[in-house]
């Protein structure tokens, strides 16, 4: 660990004198998690090159930045990133580079009232605020901004993308209200993995029970198991979930335990959580997610 802390300093050292400006004119810009690499990508387009450091199924809890990505991230002429410590492995890094990078935390620019405080987590937000689609939309209006910012001359064109991105995020949120009214309203209990889907239950009526906490960072142990499976009972839910980014074992202990207890209960499918899917699916987009995640919950606890 000592080692790669170090190699990782050095190319940081060295990396820092370099200069960033592309050949072909376009800003360079870093994204870390999927669904911001997917929004970035829709307000910034052609007109400017984008590359993001986690794909599908990456956790970025648990995300460790590489000599590679630290190059990356030193060549940008922007970085975005969720901030609120989702990506609690890459701090270290972007709080060096604040001083020569425009770096900006996305989830900082939230107004703080809104947010889902825990007594568990160490930023003391739940930081999985892209469940929010207007949470979502205040991003794409900060990205905007921040690249209108860094390439006046486009400014025009990233206002355009942004209003169109607006519009299907609109047309997103109201399919999801149409698609959860045909589920009864005691049947909203979302038993996941961990704790992503906070902002999710609380735009949209569901009671959500993660099995881990906000970060998977810390695996649930046999008493965890062992009091959600009773929940489950006492509240009659009908399928629990897995999550892309999270190793399964620990929703099949639970439905383990549950069916133990003599109650029928079922995996209802696998969510995406803390990543989109695979690049050029339909899950591979934000809205495609959202929707296949609201038609998945529904179709098995109906």
């Amino acid at each position: 660990m000592m080692k790669r802390a170090i190699t990782i300093l050095a190319v940081i050292i060295v990396l820092g004198c370099k200069n960033n400006k592309q050949d072909n004119g376009k800003l360079n810009v870093v994204v870390t998690t999927s669904m911001l690499t997917d929004l970035v990508k829709n307000i910034g387009g052609d007109l400017i090159d984008v590359q993001g450091l986690m794909g599908a199924g990456v956790d970025p809890h648990l995300y460790k930045a590489s000599e590679g990505d630290v190059s990356k991230l030193f060549n940008a002429d922007v970085i975005f990133y969720n901030g609120l410590h989702l990506e609690g492995k890459l701090v270290a890094v972007f709080e060096k580079m604040e001083a020569q990078k425009t770096t900006v935390a996305l989830g900082e620019f939230l107004a703080k009232e809104g947010l889902i405080g825990s007594d568990y987590f160490a930023s003391n937000y739940d930081p999985h605020v892209w469940f929010n689609i207007q949470y979502f939309k205040e991003f794409s209006d900060k990205v905007t901004s921040v690249l209108s910012e860094k390439d006046p001359k486009n400014a025009a064109s990233f206002t355009a993308n942004n209003l169109a991105f607006q519009q299907e995020l609109d047309l997103l949120h109201t399919a999801v209200v149409n698609t959860i009214a045909t589920l009864a309203p005691e049947k909203r209990i979302l038993v996941t993995a961990h704790d992503a889907f906070n902002y999710f239950g609380k735009a949209y009526g569901f009671k959500v029970v993660g099995l881990q906490g906000l970060s998977t960072a810390t695996e649930a142990g046999v008493q965890d198991v062992q009091k959600l499976s009773e929940y489950i009972i006492a509240n009659k839910v009908k399928a629990i979930f897995i999550e892309s980014s999270v190793p399964r074992r620990t929703i099949e202990a639970l439905e383990a335990a549950v069916l133990s207890k003599g109650h029928q209960v079922s995996i209802g499918g696998s969510l995406y959580s803390d990543a989109l899917g695979d690049g050029g699916s339909v899950e591979g987009t934000y809205v495609g997610m959202f929707l296949y995640n609201v038609k998945t919950i529904v179709n098995a606890l109906q």
